[in-house]
């Protein structure tokens, strides 16, 4: 009897082990998984618009991403055709969950300014827009400038002057310092404007020298037509596109939707300016279930650029009857709809 006693102990110590294993251990993983189809007309309103609502929608595709908490999700996720598991390291970098959600807020938010401006640059209205500084969106391994600034800062001055552009920074630093030199940066942090001194790091192979940092532009953008956006816990840049469709759609006298389901993802710039996103094949699927009849998405226009050719690639290997209009800028989005319509 003592013999079955212990050697059930220890079957109840390895089944209590394998339970812990499985269901409390976190994995290094998330999930990705097709998302929702959402109509725009009920998150952006328009002031002063006197159109009735349009015949068709303008739609805005998600994918719905969660960590693997446990052994069991990422197997279940693993085992399903359409999940996608990629490490926590390559969705965050370096940043913790708290700064990553602070991002996508960011970004959305950011991209709602961008929409407006681009969707009232096509409708010929008046609208006061202009690069602000840098937002700081992450630091690159090796960076001494991490401690000293934090994501989240607005740059707005090197060595005192304006911090207008990627570009332009990149090239005073590259042109006037080496790695181990310093740079005062003027920033702005929840409201209050500071000066940090950074130290450069070798930028690139060829060493050189650059802050260590992500940066994106900070807009400010004053329209002549007030847009509202309704209060949603979606994040990221990839509704840039369909909001200014949206917006567009509401401030001209005419139908754009024609009666369709229209969805679709990619950023927009304050230009009107179309750019890649991820999660495409996902959005394809999402788009499909969602009876969509007609996607728009960003034009490879470089080697790195596959947007367009996953979008295609989706849909072809999945035998979706789905219209796939790669567009390049906004304009090129509305000439479709109102030349083949």
């Amino acid at each position: 009897m003592k013999w079955l006693r212990n050697r059930l102990t220890r079957w109840i110590i390895v089944i209590a082990a394998l339970y812990l294993i499985l269901f409390w251990v976190p994995t290094p993983y998330y999930l990705y998984q097709p998302g929702t189809v959402d109509p725009l007309h009920e998150l952006v309103t328009v002031e002063q618009s006197q159109k009735q609502q349009s015949a068709g929608t303008f739609n805005l595709t998600t994918v719905y991403s969660q960590k693997a908490y446990n052994v069991v999700m990422l197997i279940e996720g693993m085992l399903d055709k359409d999940t996608e598991v990629r490490r926590i390291s390559d969705v965050q970098g370096n940043l913790t969950d708290e700064q990553y959600r602070n991002v996508l807020k960011h970004m959305m938010s950011s991209s709602q300014q961008t929409a407006v401006a681009s969707a009232l640059s096509e409708a010929g209205l008046q609208v006061d827009k202009r690069v602000t500084g840098l937002f700081l969106r992450m630091f690159v391994p090796g960076s001494k400038a991490e401690g000293v600034l934090e994501v989240g800062d607005i740059l707005l001055t090197v060595d005192g002057r304006a911090a207008l552009s990627l570009q332009a920074v990149s090239s005073y630093i590259t042109s006037s310092k080496k790695a181990g030199d310093s740079i005062e940066a003027g920033i702005l942090r929840n409201g209050e404007e500071r000066t940090e001194r950074v130290t450069l790091v070798p930028n690139n192979e060829q060493g050189q020298p650059g802050i260590g940092a992500v940066f994106e532009p900070e807009y400010d953008v004053t329209p002549s037509r007030k847009v509202d956006f309704a209060e949603s816990d979606i994040g990221g840049p990839s509704a840039g596109l369909m909001f200014s469709l949206e917006i567009l759609d509401q401030l001209l006298p005419e139908d754009l939707t024609h009666g369709l389901t229209i969805a679709g993802t990619g950023t927009i710039d304050i230009n009107g300016n179309v750019g890649q996103i991820g999660g495409m094949r996902d959005k394809i699927v999402a788009a499909h279930q969602a009876g969509v009849d007609l996607f728009f998405c960003p034009k490879d226009q470089s080697e790195t650029s596959h947007n367009a050719e996953e979008a295609i690639d989706e849909a072809k290997k999945r035998g979706y009857d789905l219209r796939i209009v790669p567009v390049g800028t906004l304009k090129e989005a509305v000439d479709y709809l109102r030349n083949n319509y």
